[in-house]
């Protein structure tokens, strides 16, 4: 087994193995890991790059986890702790909002005292204003915390949500699937079992969600291939992930700030192995807050088709040390694309092409 025989699966539309997959990530041929990733990248999106026009909001940084990667979370009373009251979100809502935005993506800590009907008004405040934008909203931890202060059962809850208004699930609290590291890193989060139990719940009640991963802490190479594996054989058997998402540690104010910020090799080496190793995923997502707009830039030519969108204001890695700013304009993020070689595709959160709203 080699970059050869790897070529081979690649041209043919054979799967990779786990043992493929990390062959990938330890391999130093990093240009022909590109060029592997940029022909299935073709083979599925052509020459088309995607973004978004979407607003974050993050209504609460209190939360009753204590992830040791997590410079966003605060404890009750604690300086910098903060709860926005849902007229507070709405404000929140209406100044990230403009005339063409179709996603508000919405996600926060696990609060001590808030009650479930906080969250389910949330969605249906936000959906009756702004019915034309999608929520994509609350993470798979955050599902089933919703299920255990409320008593009600996962399906229960999603499908309550989605009567309310809920659209689709953000990937994250994923984290890294191996048990090994996950108690290391967040002891108080839900297992990587859970959070796929979850995430099947959702796709079978009819709600669509992303999928991520963090890597860049404390994670190994073999627990990377894994967590990909395990996500790949979900997605076999739902169909209902949209977009695969590797998110790069951020280590400032967080416990686990010895270690150092990710390097561009790292970056683009996992958005190229994710998308060779996810051939039943549509779209490989470089997140630029996460990277960098230059990272995110270059990933088009190592297997990403998506650079995520303007954002507007996003708190949780900002609050870790990113450097690349809080918003995107839409003209900076064609421009990027366009620099590349390739067409920009305005996109909605469910990746169908939008247009731009008349001037």
């Amino acid at each position: 087994m080699g970059m050869e025989e790897i070529r081979r699966k690649v041209e043919a539309g054979e799967r990779l193995s786990f043992d493929d997959g990390l062959f990938l990530m330890n391999s130093p041929d990093l240009l022909s890991l590109g060029k592997l990733a940029d022909t299935v990248r073709r083979r599925k999106n052509r020459n088309r790059a995607h973004y978004i026009v979407n607003s974050h909001i993050n209504h609460t940084n209190i939360c009753v986890n204590k992830c040791r990667f997590c410079a966003f979370q605060r404890a009750a009373g604690e300086e910098g702790a903060y709860t926005m009251a849902l007229d507070e979100v709405m404000r929140e809502a209406e100044k990230g909002y403009a005339p063409g935005i179709s996603e508000f993506h919405i996600v926060g800590g696990l609060h001590p005292d808030l009650p479930y009907s906080y969250y389910r008004e949330m969605i249906a405040r936000l959906h009756e204003t702004y019915p034309q934008v999608h929520l994509q909203a609350f993470t798979a931890v955050e599902i089933d915390y919703f299920a255990r202060i409320s008593g009600m059962g996962l399906r229960e809850v999603l499908t309550d949500l989605k009567e309310a208004g809920l659209g689709s699930l953000p990937g994250g609290g994923a984290e890294i699937f191996a048990e090994r590291t996950r108690q290391r890193i967040c002891p108080d989060k839900i297992s990587g079992g859970r959070w796929l139990e979850v995430m099947e719940t959702a796709h079978g009640a009819g709600l669509r969600s992303n999928a991520t991963m963090l890597y860049g802490h404390i994670e190994s190479a073999e627990e990377r291939i894994d967590h990909l594996v395990r996500l790949r054989e979900l997605q076999d058997k739902t169909g209902g992930f949209m977009a695969f998402i590797p998110l790069a540690f951020h280590p400032l104010n967080t416990d686990l700030d010895d270690r150092q910020f990710t390097t561009g090799q790292l970056d683009i080496r996992m958005l190229a192995v994710s998308r060779l190793m996810l051939d039943n995923f549509d779209h490989i997502k470089a997140f630029w807050i996460m990277i960098s707009p230059q990272i995110s830039q270059l990933s088009l030519f190592f297997g990403a088709d998506d650079i995520d969108g303007t954002v507007v204001e996003e708190k949780i890695t900002n609050a870790a040390g990113a450097q690349s700013g809080k918003s995107l304009s839409v003209s900076r993020l064609e421009e990027m694309i366009r620099e590349a070689g390739m067409e920009p595709v305005r996109r909605d959160t469910l990746y169908n092409a939008v247009a731009a709203p008349a001037a």
